[in-house]
C-alpha cells in the first residue's frame, strides 16, 4: 500500500489542516500519517488560539515515521514559524522522501495568519528547494514572486519566479479570482498548461488549498506525473465542493469521503 505523510497544523473542526489531508489520503487509497506542527482552536468562521509545537517533537514525530512506517510522498501545509520550517527542511532532506508538495499555508481562509512573515524567507531558502510541486493561491503566488497578479502573462511570469526557487513544478491556483471559470495554472519549467473548470457557488470552501495540496501528493505516491496528479486532484477537489455538506456558520469543510458515500454502512 503506498502511503503519504502530511506535516501540518490540527484544525479542530472546520475541515483544514491535517484532518483534511488524512481524509484526502484515504479516499485516494493511500495509507496517510502525520506529523503536527501547530494545534489550532478553529471552527468555520474563525481562527481563535494557536499553539505551536516545538520544533525538536515536530522533527521527532517526522523522524518516527520515516524510519518505520516510510512516506512515498509527503506534504506541507501551516508551518506556523522560521524554527519548524527549518526542521521540517532537514528532517526531509536527511531522509530523502521521493515526493514533496509544499502547500505555502499564510494565511487561514477566515483571514487570519497562519505563517509568520519572518518564516517566509525561510520556507522560499530551505524548503521550495526541497519540492517536486508547490501550490501557492493567487495572494501566496503574488508573495513568494515579489509581485501582484493581474494578466495571464503577470502569473505565469510569477510561476517562472517561482520555479527559480527550486520547485521543478509550480501550480498557481485561481479560487481567489473571479468570473465564472476557476483556473489553475501549471508550469514544469517548460510548458504552462491550464486547468479549468466552472467556479461552484458554495460558502463550503474550508481546506480546498490543504484538499487539493493532499490530494496532488497522493498522485504522486500513487505513481502519476505531476500534471497528471494535478489533474486528478482538481476533479476531486470539484467533486467534493459539489458533495459539501452545510455545517457551520462560516466557510464550511468538503466532503472528502463523496466516491464512498454509497459504501458506508
Amino acid at each position: 500500500m503506498k502511503r503519504a505523510l502530511t506535516i501540518a497544523g490540527s484544525d479542530s473542526g472546520a475541515g483544514a489542516g491535517l484532518q483534511a489531508d488524512l481524509k484526502t489520503f484515504a479516499a485516494f487509497g493511500v495509507y496517510g500519517t502525520s506529523a503536527v506542527t501547530a494545534v489550532t482552536a478553529q471552527n468555520t468562521v474563525a481562527v481563535t488560539r494557536i499553539q505551536e509545537i516545538d520544533p525538536d517533537v515536530v522533527a521527532a514525530q517526522i523522524e518516527a515515521v520515516l524510519t518505520d512506517i516510510g512516506a512515498d510522498a509527503a506534504k506541507t501545509g501551516m508551518l506556523a514559524g522560521a524554527a519548524i520550517v527549518e526542521v521540517v527542511a532537514a528532517t526531509l532532506r536527511r531522509f530523502a522522501v521521493p515526493h514533496l508538495v509544499v502547500d505555502p499555508v499564510m494565511i487561514a481562509k477566515s483571514g487570519d495568519a497562519l505563517l509568520r512573515d519572518d518564516a517566509v524567507a525561510t520556507l522560499v531558502e530551505r524548503l521550495l528547494p526541497l519540492a517536486e510541486v508547490v501550490t501557492p493561491n493567487l495572494p501566496e503566488a503574488a508573495r513568494l514572486a515579489g509581485g501582484g497578479a493581474g494578466t495571464d502573462r503577470d502569473l505565469e511570469d510569477q510561476a517562472r519566479r517561482i520555479a527559480a526557487l527550486g520547485p521543478r513544478c509550480v501550480v498557481i491556483k485561481g479560487g481567489h479570482a473571479t468570473g465564472p471559470e476557476s483556473v489553475d495554472l501549471f508550469f514544469d519549467g517548460t510548458r504552462f498548461e491550464r486547468l479549468r473548470g466552472p467556479r461552484i457557488a458554495t460558502r463550503a470552501t474550508h481546506g480546498t488549498g490543504c484538499t487539493f495540496s493532499a490530494a496532488l501528493a497522493a498522485g504522486l505516491a500513487l505513481g502519476r506525473r505531476p500534471f497528471e496528479a494535478a489533474v486528478a486532484a482538481r476533479a476531486y477537489l470539484e467533486a467534493a465542493l459539489r458533495a459539501a455538506p452545510r455545517i457551520g456558520r462560516g466557510a464550511g469543510p468538503l466532503d472528502h469521503l463523496h466516491a464512498r458515500r454509497d459504501d458506508r454502512p
